[in-house]
């Protein structure tokens, strides 16, 4: 694991391989170690930096004070971001995929690639249709079940209402009971990653800026607000392609961990580092490189 430090506190990052960056951003109730799987299928051609973002794995919970925002999960990707000094492909899921696209609007010229599986961009569903209402509502009434659950101290009712959601019924129940008693705790964080998505002021036309090539993926099993936001991406983002992957549902990098994974290195495959780098823009990030701890 590599520690990269952030004001008053240490995100820690799978840190493996070496080759064009490959940054992967978990989805809320898990860590990096999500992306164990992909790791290894990436290992010996790129260099995969998988944080644990705030309140998760090992990383402690957000330490500054008043409101959270995306934008302060996407400092973490920034920081990153700088201290390799030579652009990245970009790797979100759900709650990971919303702070990706947060980055990529305002560093799409640092990135090779972007993929998003189902981001949690709930945001962009304000202001639009009828069933883009009908998305908000959904996933509204999910969060208040958390945040009634959070109020009251009934960890385990919330994380069951957010986990059944998104991994349909009886999803918490076949969690083994540690694994639930380890889990329960960061409710808090879920609701800091609801409260960031749904207040993110940036709304879908202002996402036609991204130019970065993107695949998009969904499930076809997925609920609605997973679903539309992928759809409404799909159509808005200027070099976007969408894949789904037949009877998934949202924690499709798990679930169908093979056909997600074969996908997503196509397209990093499809987008390389372009050639004809400086010899001294390729020095100075292997130095840099040599300085970042390894495992």
């Amino acid at each position: 694991m590599t520690r990269l430090d952030m004001h008053d506190s240490a995100i820690e990052c799978l840190n493996e391989g070496c080759g064009e960056p490959v940054i992967l951003l978990h989805s809320s109730g898990c860590s990096g170690a999500q992306w164990r799987s992909l790791a290894g299928r990436l290992d010996g051609r790129y260099r995969v930096i998988a944080p644990d973002l705030y309140g998760y794995g090992a990383t402690p919970s957000w330490p500054g004070r008043g409101a959270f925002y995306l934008g302060h999960e996407a400092e973490v990707v920034h920081a990153l971001l700088d201290r390799l000094d030579r652009p990245a492909h970009l790797v979100g899921h759900s709650y990971g995929g919303a702070v990706a696209l947060k980055v990529a609007g305002a560093r799409d010229k640092d990135l090779l690639s972007l993929t998003l599986i189902e981001p949690a961009a709930f945001h962009l569903l304000r202001n639009g249709d009828e069933t883009d209402s009908l998305a908000l509502f959904e996933i509204g009434a999910v969060a208040e079940v958390v945040n009634q659950a959070l109020a009251c101290g009934d960890y385990a009712r919330g994380y069951e209402r957010f986990v059944d959601f998104w991994g349909g019924a009886g999803a918490w129940a076949a969690i083994p009971k540690a694994k639930r008693d380890a889990l329960a705790p960061s409710l808090a964080k879920v609701a800091l990653d609801f409260f960031a998505t749904f207040n993110e002021p940036t709304r879908l036309d202002e996402v036609r800026a991204v130019g970065v090539p993107t695949l998009l993926v969904k499930g076809t099993c997925s609920p609605l607000p997973a679903q539309r936001i992928s759809d409404l991406l799909s159509r808005t983002l200027p070099e976007a392609n969408l894949e789904m992957v037949a009877g998934a549902g949202h924690m499709l990098p798990l679930t169908h961990r093979d056909e997600v994974n074969n996908l997503i290195v196509s397209h990093l495959e499809a987008n390389p580092q372009p050639s004809g780098r400086s010899s001294w823009a390729d020095s100075k990030y292997l130095r840099q490189a040599a300085a970042m701890p390894r495992p």
